[in-house]
């Protein structure tokens, strides 16, 4: 243990970083990286593009997450923290739960609509075999999983809902279609309105409600 007189060197001064100055570096990695990949792809973009953008030097960005390869896996989770915040803003209990999953999926197309780059790169990366972020992915998708799933469990608590359908099927339909509508529309239907595409995500939801 070090001395009350001992110095502290830059080295470990770095490595007790603010969470909120971290915090604030990941976001700016995170949106510059987004915009860089969204042009190029992963492959197409280096660490020195991603810092620069970012406003940060190349040392900083090896220092805090290593490798490029680490890097987006940080950028990954953070992504997913965004919109897992998001997701879980519009938990209610005393609200109707197909009212709440209506808008939590409303808060994925803004999400989408706020970060194209990022759903182009969980639908371009998650399914590659093999991804250098299988892992990554694998944690990630259940967090995200667990959300929708705990939505159309409260759907499930106050509706009578159609045994033949299968909750794990429906669970990943709504959080895949979250994805592949709000990047279809980015790119190919910009005309559909945030509406239009949560109510067609919907409409699974409430064919899963028996009238």
């Amino acid at each position: 243990m070090a001395s009350p007189g001992d110095a502290e060197t830059p080295a470990g001064a770095a490595k007790r970083l603010r969470p909120a100055r971290t915090n604030a570096t990941k976001q700016k990695l995170f949106e510059a990286s987004m915009e860089l990949i969204g042009e190029r792809g992963v492959a197409g973009v280096t660490v020195d593009e991603i810092a620069a953008a970012a406003g940060v030097s190349k040392g900083t960005v090896y220092y805090n997450f290593g490798s490029k390869s680490d890097l987006i896996a940080q950028l990954l989770r953070h992504g997913v923290d965004i919109l897992l915040a998001r997701l879980l803003s519009v938990r209610d209990d005393s609200a109707d739960p197909l009212a709440a999953m209506n808008e939590m999926i409303g808060q994925a197309m803004d999400f989408m609509d706020e970060y194209p780059s990022f759903a182009r790169l969980w639908v371009s990366e998650n399914w590659r075999t093999p991804s250098e972020w299988q892992d990554t992915f694998t944690e990630l998708r259940g967090l995200l999983l667990a959300v929708v799933g705990a939505a159309i469990d409260a759907v499930a608590a106050v509706y009578p809902v159609d045994p033949a359908v299968s909750r794990g099927s429906l669970e990943t339909a709504i959080f895949g279609a979250c994805f592949v509508v709000g990047l279809d529309r980015q790119t190919y239907n910009p005309e559909r309105t945030r509406e239009q595409s949560v109510t067609a995500i919907m409409a699974s939801m409430r064919g899963y409600v028996v009238k």
